[in-house]
């Protein structure tokens, strides 16, 4: 899903959970942004966040949407066509991390394993405990060594050919 499609989405859904009985528009979110969490997103950036004219948001406004819809901030990016993740209200330490990693994701972009990679760590309902999972791997040369080896495929096996006498 784009992040244009996750933001209508969120609009939809927030009208109805406040009862409205319809989407939120552009302008209700932009205002309620301002009174609910004394933040600035203008209606005509969340329309061409909304249109695809501009693909990306700012950490700030990532930060902003996640908090006024009460979802993850890794949610707020686009996902890989096959990638359906929920909706999650997250702690402010958490928000914080996983804002983060899904810039470093961002700007890492030229290395896709590595940013898929801390994307998946920001997704996760518990991506500070992956972090400090990670470094506690990070202690462990040996264990590392085997990790590596698993994640290194095989080189492919030659066949023999029998002789036939």
């Amino acid at each position: 899903m784009k992040l244009g499609d996750k933001i209508t989405r969120l609009r939809i859904l927030e009208g109805q959970v406040r009862g409205l009985d319809r989407e939120l528009t552009q302008s209700e979110v932009s205002q309620a942004v301002r009174a609910e969490l004394g933040g600035q997103i203008s209606q005509s950036y969340l329309s061409q966040l909304e249109s695809g004219t501009r693909p990306h948001l700012t950490s700030n406004t990532r930060l902003l949407l996640a908090r006024f819809f009460k979802v993850h901030p890794g949610y707020l990016v686009d996902d890989p066509e096959d990638v359906h993740l929920p909706i999650k209200p997250r702690r402010d330490l958490d928000d914080r991390i996983d804002l983060w990693l899904v810039e470093a994701a961002e700007e890492f972009a030229e290395d896709p394993l590595l940013s898929r990679a801390l994307l998946q760590i920001a997704k996760h309902e518990q991506s500070r405990d992956c972090l400090l999972l990670l470094g506690a791997i990070v202690d462990n040369k040996a264990l590392i060594d085997r990790l590596t080896e698993r994640m290194t495929p095989p080189a492919p096996a030659r066949r023999r050919r029998r002789l036939v006498t």
